[in-house]
């Protein structure tokens, strides 16, 4: 019994010593909320996002009530939006309001979940480079685009209303352009009815939109093809009337190029 407790124990010592010896204990423990929240905060200025997140995760177990553990719930999605976690931050997010609707910060939770489905879809970055997004899943951007919204409806006077209007401009057309895209694409295959469609869906959803300059053409030219005359000539007098100087317009008399579209490459 002797040999074998000894080598149970001399075991023990060689996994401790590979091991790098004992985990060490919860550093965390007997910290106040307010030190909590403090090194979390710190932690966060520092962009140490993951070690941030550890720490409000902790303030929220340990003092679920309470001012602290509300500011954690608002700044753990920030954290998690700033460590490339969109969906985790819009999680967090959608907790946050839910749970506090009339929290005196709730328009920056509007506003963090329009960045968050907004950085997810393109992000300013990709705008800029000229990406193009049109041809993305558009579901995100749409989650941005009503964020966005909300906020600026409920809050107009919000610090963060005039980057979310601004945002929102770019949302609506890159939207109106996404359904544009698809147009073009059922033109490219001969599916005229589907064209119609997607290009009837983004004049009455993003009227104000300039893609909708291209979106009539397609609808001239989808209903040219569908020996739709009367709807043909309706669509083509809206689109004299709003875009006069189109480079779609050609010909005389103001008729509308029937030659404009070209087939769709890929």
């Amino acid at each position: 019994m002797p040999i074998v407790r000894y080598s149970l124990a001399l075991l023990f010592g060689v996994l401790v010593a590979a091991c790098g010896g004992l985990p060490d204990a919860d550093e965390t423990k007997g910290w106040s909320a307010q030190k909590l929240y403090t090194e979390a905060k710190d932690k966060l200025e520092n962009r140490d996002y993951e070690q941030a997140i550890k720490y409000y995760e902790k303030l929220e177990a340990r003092f679920p009530y309470g001012r602290y553990a509300q500011q954690a719930q608002l700044e753990i999605a920030y954290a998690y939006y700033k460590d490339s976690e969109p969906a985790q931050a819009i999680t967090a997010i959608g907790r946050f309001i839910k749970l506090h609707p009339n929290h005196p910060n709730v328009d920056y939770a509007y506003y963090l979940k329009g960045l968050a489905n907004f950085n997810e879809n393109l992000g300013w970055t990709g705008y800029i480079s000229g990406e193009n997004m049109t041809e993305r899943d558009p579901k995100a951007a749409r989650e941005s685009f009503e964020a966005f919204k909300e906020l600026v409806t409920r809050f107009p006077d919000s610090r963060y209303a005039p980057d979310s209007i601004a945002r929102m401009n770019y949302l609506v057309n890159a939207l109106a352009s996404h359904e544009i895209h698809v147009a073009r694409f059922y033109m490219s295959r001969g599916a005229y009815v589907a064209a119609a469609n997607r290009a009837q869906y983004a004049l009455k959803t993003y009227p104000r939109a300039p893609a909708n300059e291209e979106g009539l053409m397609i609808l001239v030219q989808a209903y040219d093809k569908l020996g739709l005359n009367v709807l043909r000539d309706d669509a083509e007098r809206v689109m004299q009337k709003n875009f006069p100087d189109s480079p779609y317009l050609k010909g005389t008399a103001g008729k509308a190029s029937r030659s404009w579209w070209r087939p769709w490459t890929w």
